[in-house]
Parts: C-alpha cells; sequence; structure tokens
C-alpha cells in the first residue's frame, strides 16, 4: 500500500469517528503495521501545518483524533454557538425523535433507521444538551444515546414511557429498522446465490 492512499484511508477513519482512535484499531481495520500508521498520522499532521489547512490531529500516546486547525478556534466557536442558539433542523429532529421513542440506541442504529451519517447531528443534540451518551451495558466497547432528564422535564415527563403515543411510536420505528436489517441480509444472500450459480456453471463446464 503507499504512503499517500494509507494516508487518505486513515484521514477518512478518523473523520468518521469523531473520536480518538487507537493506533493499534487503526491498523487492523487497514491491515497495516501499528508503526506505518503512527507514520503517516504524523506525515499528515506535518502537512496539515505547511499548508496551513483547517484540520490538525490531536495526537496521544496511542491514539489519534482528527479536530479543527486551533488557528481557527474562534471562528469554529461562533458557528457551534450559532447552531445551539438557533431551530433545530428538520434532520435535528427527526434523529431527537428516534432517540425518544427507541432510546437507548447506538449511533449505528439510529443511522440505519435514517440513512444518513448522523454524528455532527448527535454532537449538536449533545451540546445543547438534549440527549446523554454512556456506554452500553451489553457491550462496554459501544456508547448508546438516550434523551436527557432535562429534556425529558421539558416536555413534562419523567420517563419516556410516558410520552404521547409511546408504544405505537416504539413499534414503528422498530419495525422500520427490521426492514432495513432484512433488506442487508436478503441482498447478502442474492449475492452469495449468485455467486454459488456462477460455480455451478463453471463446473458444469469445466
Amino acid at each position: 500500500m503507499s504512503d499517500k492512499k494509507l494516508k487518505s484511508q486513515i484521514e477518512s477513519l478518523l473523520f468518521i469517528s469523531g473520536k480518538p482512535v487507537k493506533y493499534q484499531k487503526l491498523a487492523k481495520v487497514l491491515e497495516a503495521k501499528t508503526k506505518e500508521v503512527k507514520e503517516a498520522i504524523n506525515e499528515l499532521n506535518e502537512e496539515y501545518r505547511e499548508q496551513e489547512r483547517g484540520l490538525s490531529m490531536a495526537i496521544k500516546r496511542d491514539s489519534a483524533q482528527l479536530v479543527s486547525a486551533p488557528a481557527n478556534a474562534g471562528f469554529v466557536q461562533k458557528l457551534v454557538i450559532q447552531e445551539l442558539q438557533g431551530d433545530l433542523s428538520k434532520a435535528a429532529l427527526e434523529t431527537l425523535t428516534i432517540i425518544l421513542y427507541r432510546s437507548p440506541i447506538t449511533r449505528a442504529e439510529v443511522e440505519m433507521i435514517r440513512g444518513v451519517n448522523c454524528i455532527y447531528i448527535l454532537r449538536n443534540l449533545l451540546l445543547r444538551g438534549l440527549i446523554t451518551k454512556k456506554d452500553s451495558q451489553e457491550d462496554a466497547r459501544v456508547s448508546v444515546y438516550e434523551a436527557s432528564f432535562d429534556f425529558l422535564k421539558h416536555l413534562g415527563v419523567s420517563k419516556v414511557e410516558e410520552l404521547p403515543n409511546y408504544r405505537e411510536l416504539r413499534e414503528k420505528i422498530e419495525i422500520v429498522k427490521n426492514e432495513d436489517n432484512s433488506d442487508n441480509e436478503s441482498g447478502a444472500g442474492g449475492e452469495e446465490e449468485v455467486t454459488q450459480d456462477k460455480e455451478k456453471e463453471n463446473s458444469n463446464s469445466v
């Protein structure tokens, strides 16, 4: 793998993650050596500085995170303040509704239901104090999102079960999620059948 390609892949993974990622994890995903990953990250960070890019690397001993350049902190802060003070977008309201009626829920599950990347919407909702993030009881490596207690109080309820049409809407969201899962599984099954058919054709022709 070329250095350029490795750096491009690392950049994509760190961008999507939105949090510190360990070198070993990146190396495992990219099927590269940890030393190569570390060197590529250092080179990326140097390129950001030399080219005065809007990105930077927050590097720790065993992990790295893609962040905005410190020189642009003032502008980033202005944007964040505007986001927090402004009305929620339609996408943010949809995401918040899913979390309200389907919590605790992982980011992957939210994105499966909505069909798009939700990392920045979730960040916005967290900053506004509308949702909370914690480790899953089933798997501590996975984070789940829930409506914050303050937000529930603002809605006039003390728990999500008291929300209007809670059971009905939760069931509908669960149906959508299950349909997405079945579509993915059927798609994979279809590909497997095609592969098996091709193998049969090849074996018959020999």
